[in-house]
Order: structure tokens, then C-alpha cells, then sequence
């Protein structure tokens, strides 16, 4: 028996909202933009991890340092309290399409689609809210700190505004279907923690509540569908983007070209360095997409994608890569 998951990249924050809302992101083309994990039977007393994929050369050598380790033995552990039983060994191979460090969910996509392979190879003996608690407490052990953002769209698909009260860690809010994200990847490596170093430990009174008043106001807009006002909202002056800008090569001349352009908006994706840009004219966004390669990207790592929101989230595509 086999089974592939493909769990696809997210964007974290969107800007305005800081640790509190996050979006799939699927390239229009077709192209995968995420991750994807094969499990099958095998023998021995351990799991057996292989790396294949674009990126597979920038993962550790050792099968113990892999994140894929950590999620089997994690997922291990937890069917064995909830359900009494042993999984048994397997081979999980990972084939890494995203970049790390990339602001794109990187982690989150190899955490999301390692637990689910192991789900789906066991006929889902967990149910999606245990999941996500799983998926998100695995990849806060990785990035040092539980953040939702990337795992919840990345696993339930859509743009997803996080909760974390009542028993609801995330729920879906409508987004505009006829935008379209350029999302665009320099080469070059930003790490989570480096990226909230960077970040003040206190903010001013007044900015918190204009923190609060654009992230309500952007929920409010997504719902009445009203799209201009949503996306004059969709801005970070206050919490992270004024921070991080400095870590990004070229950030201050994609969002002047942005302005000048006519785009609805642009900022940082999670904690960069890439960027996204955002147009309802599938025209304009391919034009951006050839000024970002052109002036944004600098080596041959790099990539842009024209995106829309990915309304599926994790899914299993298989038996085989």
C-alpha cells in the first residue's frame, strides 16, 4: 500500500494581519508550488526518509535531522495514545519543491504533508481539528513558536483567519475570486527566527488599534464583498513589514512599482523574503511577473508565479510521485 499528499504553499500575515491570517496559494499554470509526500510499507525498525525534488539538495544528509523524521516519530507517538495501536515501518519520501526560508510555508508544507500521508496511509484515524492541532504543534516545535498561519491554509485550503478559542483553531473567510498573486521568491534565505528578532517588543497603543481596526475592516470587507476597501486595507505600516523590509533586496522598488502599476496591493509574504503582488487583471499580473523576474530575482533559485487562492488545501493526488 501507498498514498502521495500534496500540501501546497501558503502566504502568511497577507500584511494585515499579523500571525492571524494566511492564504493557499496555487500557480494558475498548473505548476506545483508545495510540497509532496509518498508513504509506503517497508521493512526494518525505523522509517526510511528519502529526498527527491528541486530543493532535496538543500536538506540535511542525515535521515535524523530531517523534518520527516520528526513527523513520523511525532505521529507515532500520538496514534499510539489515541489509539492504542503501532504503526509499523514505513518509507516516506519528500519531494521538496519549496525553498526554505522562502516565506512561502516551506516547513509547514513538508509538516502538513508528512502527517497527512501518515493519516491517509492509516484510512484517517484522526479527524481534521486533531490534525491541524498535530500539524501545528509539530511545526511550532521547528520554528520555535505555534503559529497557524501557514499550517491551516496550507492543510484546509483557502484564506484562513486563525482563532484559537472555543475548540476552533481556524476558519475559512471568503476571499475575492478574481484576484489574482504574484508571488515572487529572490533565491536568497530569510529565516523565521532572524525575521522576529528584527521586530519590537512593544508597540504603541495607537498602533495596535490600527492594527486591529484594518484587520477587522479587511474581514468585514472579504464578507460584504467589497473589494476596494478590502484591498486599501490589505497593508502592514505598524507591525512587521516596516521592520523587514531592510532584510529584502529590492522590496521598496517592487512596492513603488506596484503603486505606479495600478496593483491593488503588495507586501511581504510571512517573513520573506518573497513578495506578493495583487491585481484582479490577469493582463497586468502577467506583465508584473516578467518585471519581478527581471528586476527582483536574483539567482537561479528564484521564481515567480502568477497564483490564485488554492481552495483545496492538502489532498492526497496517489500511490506513487
Amino acid at each position: 500500500m501507498s498514498v502521495v499528499v500534496y500540501a501546497p504553499a501558503s502566504t502568511a500575515n497577507v500584511s494585515v494581519g499579523f500571525d492571524s491570517l494566511g492564504a493557499a496559494l496555487s500557480p494558475i499554470d498548473g505548476q506545483l508550488l508545495g510540497d509532496r509526500v509518498l508513504v509506503e510499507a517497508a521493512s526494518g525498525d525505523d522509517v526510511i526518509i528519502e529526498n527527491v525534488g528541486p530543493y532535496a539538495h538543500k536538506l540535511p544528509a542525515d535521515p535524523k535531522q530531517n523534518i520527516l523524521y520528526d513527523c513520523y516519530h511525532y505521529f507515532v507517538k500520538q496514534y499510539a495514545e489515541h489509539h492504542s495501536k503501532v504503526l509499523g515501518c514505513v518509507k516516506m519520501t519528500l519531494e521538496k519543491n519549496l525553498p526554505i526560508g522562502s516565506g512561502l510555508g516551506s516547513s509547514a508544507c513538508s509538516v502538513v504533508a508528512a502527517l497527512e500521508g501518515l493519516n491517509a496511509y492509516l484510512d484517517s484515524p484522526f479527524n481534521k481539528e486533531q490534525m491541524l492541532i498535530m500539524m501545528g504543534e509539530l511545526e511550532g516545535q521547528i520554528s520555535g513558536s505555534v503559529h497557524y498561519d501557514n499550517v491551516a491554509p496550507c492543510y484546509l485550503g483557502g484564506m484562513q483567519l486563525m482563532l484559537q478559542e472555543a475548540g476552533v483553531t481556524s476558519q475559512a473567510i471568503p476571499h475575492f475570486e478574481d484576484w489574482y498573486w504574484i508571488v515572487a521568491y529572490p533565491g536568497i534565505n530569510i529565516s523565521t527566527a532572524q525575521a522576529r528578532s528584527i521586530l519590537p517588543a512593544q508597540y504603541r497603543r495607537q498602533d495596535t488599534l490600527e492594527f486591529g481596526r484594518n484587520l477587522a475592516g479587511f474581514v468585514h470587507a472579504s464578507y460584504s464583498k467589497q473589494p476596494e476597501l478590502a484591498a486599501a486595507l490589505l497593508k502592514d505600516n505598524i507591525v512587521a513589514e516596516p521592520y523587514r523590509a531592510k532584510l529584502i533586496p529590492g522590496f521598496d522598488e517592487v512596492r513603488s512599482y506596484a503603486a505606479q502599476s495600478g496593483a491593488l496591493a503588495s507586501g511581504i509574504s510571512g517573513s520573506g523574503p518573497t513578495v506578493y503582488i495583487v491585481t484582479p487583471v490577469l493582463e497586468q499580473a502577467e506583465r508584473t511577473k516578467a518585471w519581478l523576474e527581471q528586476h527582483f530575482i536574483q539567482n537561479e533559485d528564484g521564481f515567480c508565479h502568477v497564483c490564485k487562492i488554492d481552495e483545496q488545501g492538502t489532498r492526497v493526488t496517489g500511490t506513487s510521485l
